[in-house]
């Protein structure tokens, strides 16, 4: 698995920041047991990036923590079988990896957020990061069951891989 991770703003976090997004999706994407070698991109920015880009793609002009920009129109979330036979709409030509889709953080809400809830930076980037994942995965929280079931994912994610809320 590969990820992409770009931060542009001046704040610096005392964790490395792709490993953690690779160790998130190896265990995201265990879980959803995806058959697939897979790609994600993930842009930290601050909350002027994050705002232009919730402007631009949905018409929110306000700040937000996280925004996720799934590649795959799954019809049901975590089944994979969707993107079987459609190998140049969802895979990269070059690595042969599903491409996932893109997450963008604001370094300015992790830091600001993870002080309001009382735990570390690292356990409010962790949790973005696996919020953001199960999207790019078909999940969603709309409807209470979606947003319990996922809940319940991350809880479950973050604890396999010792990122809680007392870290």
């Amino acid at each position: 698995m590969i990820s992409y991770v770009e931060n542009e703003t001046d704040i610096s976090f005392e964790f490395n920041e792709k490993q953690i997004v690779e160790m998130l999706m190896d265990e995201v994407l265990t879980m959803e047991k995806c058959p697939y070698e897979a790609q994600v991109n993930l842009l930290i920015t601050d909350d002027q990036g994050i705002r232009e880009f919730n402007r631009d793609h949905r018409n929110i002009d306000k700040a937000t923590d996280v925004l996720s920009f799934p590649m795959i129109e799954f019809e049901n979330a975590g089944d994979f079988s969707v993107v079987e036979n459609h190998e140049a709409d969802y895979f990269d030509p070059e690595s042969g990896e599903l491409l996932l889709g893109d997450i963008i953080l604001s370094a300015d809400k992790i830091i600001k957020q993870a002080e309001e809830f009382g735990h570390s930076i690292k356990r409010e980037f962790a949790f973005l990061v696996t919020h953001s994942l199960l999207h790019l995965c078909g999940y969603d929280h709309m409807e209470d069951e979606e947003r319990t079931l996922m809940e319940k994912k991350q809880n479950e994610i973050l604890d396999k891989v010792g990122i809680t809320r007392d870290i």
